[in-house]
């Protein structure tokens, strides 16, 4: 294997670069740390596909790995034979930059491979991607997005012919071809044009979009809510200059939304996300310009989609400001209100079950319990949900209602099967008119679910490590903690340390006693003596370590003080 400056000399050297991409790299000619940050290694592939900062070189986002994996990915896909190539692979971007010709130089070499393309017309919502693969039978999808990452980032997220994220044999198949394709010359590729014209890349747009909208519009549960209060209602919407743009508005309008009020600045699609730092629903100070639209036109609610439109964020009035709805505190709102409607309705099947991951709120247990919904968690990420939703349809065990996780993400319906900004929008708009009609906004709602359910608070705290020796930090740390565990958290006797990479849970004095249900991801698990939930984890997309602190309370100032306190701990052990 070449060390990282042999890598960087052999791009240097290869006819492949264009001449701005030799210059870019030309210009780090005597800055070796800023080469050993390009080149000391790939992009790793992994369950989620590829990320990482558009720059030229190996460790980044550029045309020339996004050819080397897409030929690797064809590699797993023509091994499937001749009827998955004919099935075929849905192609997608959002608003990022270079998406559209990344997208398209993927739809060429898969092309030229002899696998059928179906290539959105324009930027479109992940989700819609995930309907794609499934509504056409393909045996896989690629969106070319970075998700809520800032604007130096892009993507590659890969699906599988259920329409969820690659399973990992799939990805350590696309990892494992990688390895024996030179990045080069080791792959095919051909016109677009030509493409087109032979029959092998077909073009798609407003059908499908009809498709996917026939089916979100199913979701609906009480449309009769809105109907009343329609009059009175009024929503601000943002889709931070990304996909939302087009579809969020056509849900919420044929849901009979009469007052929309979208932010007109944010309306406008740009991969330099002018008017926002990070283009990321969970940070509230993204949501300037929506809460002065909000204000000037009586909005209780406002509703943001991320640029590739799978992630929702809310702010809702009290008083006179504006104030975050939590990722975890809307989905138990989501799950809450389905259930209760679907009841209301007769329409909540008799083994319903919802899903949601271990480092959630603890409160959606407590509401599925309190509903007779079963209810199941899994690792981080959507694709661990769906495959645990097909697990049950397999069995014909449960069916699932709801799926969401704490990062802003939620799944209703059987036509995708990942996380869904547009549907879960129209849902939010509809169970905002429905607690309306109460005299209520969803916070109010909230807080009532809390006097019923019991008083859970979370809180996310970002380790944030940048670069190479961010990640040497990232390596460490988690191995510090797992070779020596704290036995104490914040004062709190640490009861047991679930580790999920090798699935064991472990008491102190007494070593391993039992195992997780299922294992293979690099998470620590801190019970703790008062029944907080203590959770590590590196991101799987950005370089930071992320804890999790779920507790629960006597009352909303209890669990405040709690979160508080091991928040400030939390601090302390990413020095």
């Amino acid at each position: 294997m070449r060390n990282f400056k042999e890598e960087y000399q052999r791009w240097l050297d290869s006819p492949a670069l264009s001449d701005a991409e030799w210059k870019e790299l030309d210009a780090i000619r005597d800055d070796e740390k800023e080469i050993e940050s390009r080149f000391f290694a790939p992009l790793e592939f992994g369950t989620a596909g590829l990320r990482g900062t558009m720059k030229v070189g190996l460790h980044h986002m550029n045309v020339h790995v996004i050819r080397w994996a897409t030929q690797a990915f064809a590699n797993v896909i023509c091994a499937e034979g001749e009827e998955a190539k004919r099935k075929g692979i849905a192609v997608a971007h959002d608003c990022r930059l270079n998406g559209e010709d990344f997208a398209r130089e993927a739809a060429c070499v898969m092309a030229a491979n002899g696998i059928h393309v179906r290539i959105f017309d324009a930027l479109r919502p992940t989700p819609e991607l995930s309907f794609a693969v499934r509504y056409y039978g393909c045996t896989a999808g690629l969106n070319v997005t970075a998700s809520h990452n800032p604007k130096e980032y892009n993507g590659y997220k890969v699906y599988w012919s259920d329409g969820a994220q690659l399973p990992p044999q799939h990805a350590d198949a696309i990892a494992h071809q990688m390895e024996a394709i030179d990045i080069f010359s080791g792959f095919k590729t051909m016109d677009f044009d030509e493409g087109v014209k032979q029959g092998l890349i077909e073009v798609i747009g407003d059908e499908t979009d009809e498709a996917f909208l026939e089916n979100v519009m199913a979701q609906a549960i009480d449309t009769e809510s809105v109907k009343k209060a329609a009059d009175d209602l009024k929503i601000v919407y943002t889709p931070f200059h990304g996909c939302g743009y087009k579809l969020v508005p056509e849900a919420l309008k044929r849901l009979g939304i009469k007052h929309l009020y979208p932010v007109p600045e944010q309306m406008v699609i740009d991969g330099n996300f002018p008017t926002v730092v990070s283009p990321n629903p969970e940070n509230p100070e993204g949501f300037y310009l929506a809460v002065d639209l909000a204000r000037k036109v009586g909005s209780d609610l406002i509703i943001g989609t991320d640029p590739d439109s799978d992630r929702i964020g809310t702010m809702v009035r009290k008083g006179d400001e504006y104030v975050t709805i939590t990722g975890n505190q809307m989905g138990v709102l989501l799950l809450d209100y389905i259930i209760q409607a679907r009841k209301a309705m007769g329409k909540l099947p008799a083994n319903a079950g919802a899903v949601s991951s271990i480092v959630s709120t603890a409160m959606s247990r407590a509401v599925c319990e309190a509903n007779g919904v079963h209810f199941e968690d899994t690792f981080t990420g959507f694709k661990f949900m769906a495959e645990r939703i097909a697990t049950w349809e397999a069995a014909k065990s449960y069916q699932y209602i709801f799926a969401f996780e704490e990062s802003y993400g939620y799944m209703v319906g059987d036509y995708v099967r990942d996380k869904d900004a547009v549907t879960a929008a129209m849902l939010v708009a509809e169970m905002a008119a429905h607690y309306s009609m109460e005299g209520k906004t969803l916070l109010d709602a909230m807080n009532d679910l809390y006097e019923k359910y019991g008083f859970f608070a979370e809180k996310t705290v970002n380790l944030v490590m940048p670069g190479l020796d961010g990640m040497r930090k990232m390596k460490a740390l988690m191995d510090d903690l797992r070779t020596n565990p704290p036995e104490e958290i914040a004062g709190e006797t640490v009861i047991r340390l679930r580790d999920y990479l090798d699935g064991s849970i472990n008491v102190k004095g007494l070593g391993k006693v039992d195992r997780t249900p299922f294992f293979g991801s690099n998470v620590l698990y801190f019970e703790l003596a008062d029944g907080s939930s203590f959770i590590v984890r590196p991101s799987g997309t950005e370089p930071k370590i992320k804890v999790y602190l779920l507790v629960r309370g006597k009352s909303s100032e209890d669990s405040a003080a709690k979160v508080a306190k091991y928040s400030e701990y939390t601090e302390t052990i990413g020095k």
